[in-house]
């Protein structure tokens, strides 16, 4: 296509065409008359005898003019509004095409050239800033990397990104953008990760380490196995969903959209029965202008764009316009523990003997080999801290357990070599018939009151020690549950399988507002629907396992460093894409600032409309005066839409994080 059919076929071509032919009638009519009056004498034959023959004909190719610009912006809008016609839908189109038409008849050229004219170049400035507002998915798209090197028969190769293959090696070097999804196998460097997570530091890599698709090298050269490529990348599993995101409507639009269907033959009804009662067609035709619903129709979707353009830009993946209204009505947060309100990476920090079992001849190798042989059947987070310690002292199980028994809540019953072990809490043991051993209760409420979690390991019919495990409070844990309280949310709620002095521990250094502790994952559920009862829009955050139920339950679901995890991003409501917790604060002040922003815009249309149509009533306002305020009006509406692509100050001080150090993870495994 050469710069003319790209000229011809561009958004500016009709209106400034249009708006020269205008200008151009002007200019004829002046030469011909010396001066200009094309509204109150539209017809150049009324006066033909106040010009000689050559101011006639003049006068004519004026008039001739003014028709040829209407006819050229609004001939769009024609095709337009029979296609909408065409499928029972009665739009802006037709009003504005109707009353365009009827000026023509009248002979008021110059109304229907400026109403034509003005609602062309409103459509082109609409989609200029509407283009303005999908900036977020222009910048991800751009970030798409075009190359990438590989390594072929031991040569580096240089392919385009399409091209590379599952499994193949490629290399990442300083400046260059990563090609795909993978892990390192070799090297260390530093990633800038903004397109993904939008955080703005860049992360240490090295090997085993995941790097994703997008994202830019700042250091180091990198050698990566490629796991993900193409549409299978995070970064392309992202503009995905923020395409589908920016098109999905929210509720409020989709009643604006009903009421549209029935508002616009509403005011060509009004328009007819006023015409019908004043005789006054050119005021007919006026209503039908100025009652122009596109202010109103525009007013949401452009700030669902925009609201879900931005968060996308901040790492914060919104599933739609449905979504992002309910997040901005969140007045309860429910969180899981571990991995949300903790690091997720638990460590064994206590083995204690028990006095009895010392006596008896166990020390504190035996204690951590049996409570390790114990639990290498078992699937819990907490059993792998325990089977590494043992691996790393040379005492780690060899083989597998016999029979593994599970009991939910309480802990997990084994056989190992023919002996019955045990591990578990007091309740776990008294359901077993083992003896109580009062310093087992008290050994494990003095470690869960310091925010670990303890396990009593208990061979044959005797307990004999405590092992406990504790996991690293975030950084960010406290600042998240500040900052959701003054992003409006009234109550952040802990929902942890945990005891009650561990989650109790928790909660007091963040400053959790209400606890649930030993939660089995259906209770979870339950209390995420009590919170619904008690008139509450729940946010809930997990990781989505065992979480599943309450995350279905509750209004909004949260999953947190979803980066990489197609499911989350797929499935979550609202997906964090890193693992900074005040990204979920963010979230909800957006969707509360967008949907004021929606309030405001169809405040705006409303109140121009009503304006409007009482100026027309009692006079001074024309149909072209009222084209140009209504598309004025139109472009206000996007201004302030696009407020909330600007970064708000909060996001861009600095964060007020400080460095929390969680007082229930101890530097060394102890022994007593």
């Amino acid at each position: 296509m050469n710069t003319l059919q790209r000229w011809v076929s561009s958004k500016w071509f009709v209106p400034i065409v249009s708006g020269l032919l205008i200008l151009l009638s002007f200019g004829v009519q002046y030469i011909a008359g010396g001066a200009l009056n094309p509204v109150l004498s539209p017809k150049w034959w009324l006066d033909a005898g106040a010009h000689d023959t050559h101011g006639g004909v003049a006068f004519m190719l004026s008039d001739l003019l003014m028709i040829a610009a209407a006819v050229l912006a609004g001939y769009r809008i024609l095709v337009s509004a029979i296609r909408a016609l065409t499928t029972g839908f009665i739009g802006i189109d037709l009003l504005v095409s109707v009353a365009a038409i009827g000026a023509i008849i009248i002979g008021n050229f110059w109304e229907a050239a400026a109403v034509t004219f003005l609602f062309a170049i409103g459509h082109a400035l609409e989609a200029a800033t509407l283009n303005k507002t999908r900036s977020a998915l222009a910048e991800l798209v751009a970030v798409a990397p075009d190359s990438a090197v590989v390594l072929r028969d031991g040569e580096q190769v240089e392919v385009p990104a399409a091209q590379v293959r599952m499994g193949e090696i490629v290399l990442v070097k300083n400046g260059a953008k990563v090609p795909v999804d993978g892990q390192v196998v070799s090297g260390t460097g530093a990633i800038d990760e903004a397109s993904i997570t939008g955080e703005s530091i860049p992360v240490e890599k090295s090997k085993s380490d995941q790097v994703y698709a997008g994202t830019v090298s700042r250091g180091g050269f990198l050698q990566v196995l490629a796991t993900g490529i193409g549409a299978d990348t995070t970064l392309a599993r992202i503009i995905h969903r923020v395409e589908e995101a920016q098109d999905a409507k929210a509720k409020t639009q989709t009643f604006i959209d009903q009421f549209s269907r029935w508002y616009t033959p509403g005011v060509m009804v009004l328009a007819l029965i006023a015409g019908l009662i004043t005789g006054d067609v050119v005021l007919a035709l006026t209503l039908l202008v100025i009652g122009c619903p596109g202010a109103l129709v525009i007013s949401i979707p452009v700030a669902i764009v925009a609201g879900i353009g931005r968060a996308a830009r901040n790492g914060i993946l919104i599933k739609g316009g449905e979504y992002l209204e309910t997040s901005a009505k969140i007045s309860a947060v429910a969180v899981d523990k571990t991995g949300t309100l903790t690091e997720g990476r638990p460590q064994l920090t206590d083995i204690v003997v028990l006095d009895a079992a010392r006596e008896a001849g166990f020390d504190r190798t035996q204690v951590l080999r049996w409570a390790a042989a114990a639990e290498a059947g078992s699937e819990h987070p907490l059993a792998r801290p325990i089977i590494e310690t043992a691996q790393d002292e040379g005492v780690g199980p060899e083989g597998i357990p016999g029979e593994v028994t599970p009991v939910p809540g309480k802990g997990i019953v084994t056989d190992v070599d023919g002996t019955r072990v045990l591990i578990g809490n007091v309740p776990l043991l008294e359901q077993y018939g083992i003896e109580r051993d009062a310093q087992a209760g008290r050994v494990a409420n003095e470690l869960a009151a310091e925010g670990e979690t303890p396990m009593i390991v208990a061979v044959e019919e005797r307990a004999v020690g405590v092992v406990a495990v504790a996991d690293q409070i975030r950084e960010d844990a406290a600042e998240m549950v500040k900052r959701l309280h003054e992003a409006g949310v009234e109550k952040v709620v802990m929902l942890t399988g945990d005891t009650q002095l561990v989650a109790e521990a928790i909660g007091k250094a963040t400053g959790i507002d209400e606890i649930h502790a030993s939660l089995l994952p259906e209770d979870k559920l339950d209390a995420v629907a009590k919170l619904q009862r008690e008139g509450h829009t729940v946010a809930m955050v997990g990781d989505g396992v065992n979480d599943a139920p309450a995350l279905a339950t509750a209004d909004i679901g949260v999953a947190m460093g979803a980066a990489g995890s197609a499911v989350a991003v797929e499935t979550a409501d609202i997906a964090l894409m890193g693992d900074n917790l005040l990204k979920l604060p963010e979230a909800i002040g957006l969707a509360k600032r967008t949907v004021s922003i929606m309030r405001q815009n169809i405040a705006i249309a409303l109140i121009t409309v009503v304006v409007l149509l009482a100026g027309v009533f009692l006079g001074g306002v024309t149909m072209s005066i009222g084209m140009l305020v209504h598309e004025g009006s139109v472009l206000v509406v996007i201004a302030n839409a696009m407020r909330l692509l600007r970064k708000p100050r909060s996001e861009s001080a600095p964060q007020a994080t400080s460095k929390r150090e969680s007082t229930s993870v101890r530097d060394s495994v102890t022994t007593q």
